[in-house]
């Protein structure tokens, strides 16, 4: 059976802390890197949805003008 101090339990109890900290800190940078790497391509998705729907605005004109000229030509 090992025969540790109590000052080396304690140094070895604060190095997992330390060690645990650092890995977290890593972590959470790992995070942020990644919403922002999300935030990105929503941003890239909602564009792309924003100009979708004014062509669909757009089609949808489109349509209303042809009914509107078949209108008037058949009477």
């Amino acid at each position: 059976m090992e025969n540790r101090t109590a000052l080396e339990r304690l140094d070895e109890k604060i190095e997992q802390i330390l060690e645990k900290c650092e890995s977290l800190k890593n972590e959470n940078e790992s995070l942020r890197a990644e919403i922002v790497t999300l935030k990105a391509h929503e941003e890239l998705k909602n564009s792309e949805i924003e100009k979708l729907m004014e062509e669909n605005s757009m089609k949808d004109l489109e349509i209303e003008e042809i009914v509107s000229k078949l209108e008037n030509i058949l009477g």
